[in-house]
C-alpha cells in the first residue's frame, strides 16, 4: 500500500513536468495548425544553454533561464518569420518538414559541441526531499516541476482569456480569415504565438535539467512525451495538457507498480489508446480551426 501511494504522489507531480514539456506544442498547434517536431530539441536546447550560462557565466538559476528564454524567442522568431511563415499557407507537409529539419539542426550542433555524455542542471533544492514521511517521500524536483506547471497554466490561460493579444490569438485559432477580415495580423500573432511556446520550452529545459540527465538526442524523447500529453488532454488546450500530464505520469507509474519498470512506458502509451478510443479529439481537445 505504502509503494502504491508512492507511486500514484509520483506520478501526479511527474504529470506537471510532462504538462510544461507538452504545452508548447499544444499552443502551436491550436492556434497555428502546425506541428513543431523540433520542440522536444528546442527544450533541450535550452537545458544546454542553462547548464552553461549557470555553471560558467550565470550562477544564479532564474536569471539564466530568463536570459535562455530570450536566446529562444529569438531562434522562434527567426524561424517563424523565415521558414514556417514563407511555407504554412502550402500545406501541412511544407511546415512539417520545415521544423523536421531544424530538429535535425539542432541536435547535430549539440552533439559537435558538447558530445554524447549525459549532462544534467543540478541544486541543492532539486536533489532534496521536502516531504519525508513513513509513507510517501517527495523530491524538490518534482514539487517544483508541478508548483510551475500549475503558474504556467494559470498565466497561460489568463493571458490567452483576459489580454487583447490573447483574444486576437484565439480568434485567430477559431477562423483565421474572419480574424484577418477583422483587421487581426495573423502572422504577427502567430509570432507571439511561437514566442509563448519558446518561453515554455526555456521552463521545461530547465525543469527537465533539474529532474533528470539529458542529452543531445533527447529531445526524440521529449517530443513523444509531448504528443502523448496533447493527444490525451486534447490538441489546442491549455488545461487539457495538465490534465493529460498527470494521466500519463500516473497511468505510467502504475504500469511500473503492476508490471515492473520495463512496462512503465508501454503501460502510459496503451492507456493513451483506451482514452482515444472513448474521446478521439483528447479529452478537453480546444481546436476549432477552420
Amino acid at each position: 500500500m505504502q509503494l502504491l501511494l508512492q507511486c500514484l504522489t509520483t506520478g501526479i507531480l511527474l504529470g506537471g513536468l510532462y504538462a510544461i514539456i507538452g504545452v508548447g506544442m499544444s499552443i502551436v498547434f491550436g492556434i497555428m495548425g502546425l506541428t513543431n517536431i523540433a520542440h522536444g530539441n528546442l527544450m533541450i536546447l535550452s537545458s544546454f544553454i542553462i547548464m552553461v550560462l549557470t555553471t560558467t557565466y550565470i550562477p544564479n538559476t532564474v536569471i539564466a533561464l530568463l536570459v535562455t528564454a530570450v536566446i529562444l524567442i529569438v531562434i522562434g522568431f527567426l524561424f517563424q518569420k523565415f521558414l514556417v511563415n514563407m511555407v504554412i499557407d502550402k500545406g501541412d507537409e511544407p511546415a512539417l518538414l520545415v521544423t523536421f529539419g531544424l530538429s535535425i539542426v539542432i541536435e547535430n550542433i549539440l552533439d559537435v559541441i558538447f558530445g554524447a555524455d549525459a549532462r544534467s542542471i543540478r541544486n541543492a533544492f532539486a536533489t532534496t526531499n521536502i516531504i519525508n514521511t513513513k509513507y510517501v517521500s517527495v523530491s524538490g524536483a518534482y514539487f517544483l516541476d508541478f508548483i510551475v506547471a500549475i503558474a504556467v497554466i494559470i498565466v497561460l490561460n489568463f493571458f490567452l482569456n483576459k489580454t487583447y493579444p490573447g483574444r486576437a490569438i484565439r480568434a485567430t485559432s477559431d477562423n483565421r480569415k474572419a480574424a484577418e477580415l477583422m483587421g487581426v495580423n495573423t502572422k504577427s500573432f502567430f509570432a507571439i504565438t511561437m514566442a509563448l511556446a519558446m518561453v515554455t520550452a526555456a521552463i521545461a529545459g530547465l525543469l527537465v535539467g533539474n529532474t533528470f540527465v539529458f542529452y543531445p538526442y533527447s529531445g526524440t524523447q521529449y517530443l513523444i512525451i509531448a504528443f502523448g500529453v496533447v493527444v490525451i488532454g486534447g490538441m489546442g488546450s491549455i488545461t487539457g495538457t495538465l490534465l493529460g500530464g498527470i494521466i500519463l505520469g500516473v497511468a505510467q507509474l502504475l504500469g511500473s507498480y503492476f508490471f515492473g519498470t520495463g512496462y512503465q512506458i508501454l503501460t502510459g502509451y496503451i492507456f493513451m489508446l483506451v482514452i482515444l478510443t472513448i474521446k478521439p479529439n483528447g479529452l478537453l481537445s480546444g481546436v476549432r480551426r477552420k
